[in-house]
C-alpha cells in the first residue's frame, strides 16, 4: 500500500489528473473517506487527466453520473444511500462494476460487500483502492492499493 500527503484541494486535483492520465479501459477505483475528505476532488483530477472539460459533480443523490467523451468515458458512482448488495443491484449498478466500458470511480466503495474480493478473480481487470483521512483543514492522508489484472 502507497501513502502519499496532500496539504491543498489543488494536489489531490493533480495526483487525481496523473491517475486519469495512466486510466486505462475497464479501470475500478474504489473510495472511501468520511465526507468532505476530498473523494470527488480526486474524482475531477481523474476527469482532468481522462480529458474530460466537463463540470464533475458527487452523483450522491443520482446514484451515478456518466462523463462521455475524452480518452475513455468515466462514470461515477455514490454509493452512500445504498445499504445492500440487493440495492446497488436493484439500481442497476452492476454494469459499471462488473463490466465498466471505461474507468468507474465509486465513492463509498465500502458498501460494496466484498468487492476487492470480486475485483481480484481472473480476468476482472485492474482496480484501486483509496482511503482518504482528512488531517487538517486541507491536508489528507491518501491511502491506495493496486490489484487485479
Amino acid at each position: 500500500m502507497a501513502t502519499l500527503i496532500s496539504h491543498s484541494a489543488e494536489e489531490t486535483l493533480a495526483l487525481g489528473e496523473q491517475w486519469g492520465r495512466a486510466a486505462q479501459s475497464g479501470w475500478i477505483v474504489g473510495l472511501s473517506g468520511e465526507l468532505g475528505a476530498g473523494k470527488t476532488q480526486l474524482v475531477k483530477g481523474i476527469a482532468r487527466g481522462l480529458g474530460l472539460t466537463c463540470h464533475v459533480l458527487s452523483p450522491t443523490f443520482a446514484l451515478v453520473h456518466e462523463y462521455p467523451g475524452g480518452r475513455l468515458p468515466l462514470a461515477h458512482l455514490d454509493l452512500y444511500r445504498l445499504d445492500s448488495p440487493e440495492q446497488i443491484l436493484g439500481a442497476g449498478l452492476h454494469q459499471y462494476l462488473w463490466h465498466p466500458s471505461g474507468v468507474t470511480v465509486v465513492e463509498w466503495i465500502e458498501r460494496w460487500p466484498d468487492w476487492r474480493k470480486q475485483m481480484t478473480e481472473p480476468g476482472r481487470g485492474r482496480a484501486r483502492s483509496v482511503r482518504l483521512l482528512s488531517l487538517g483543514e486541507s491536508e489528507r492522508q491518501i491511502d491506495y492499493e493496486d490489484f487485479g489484472d
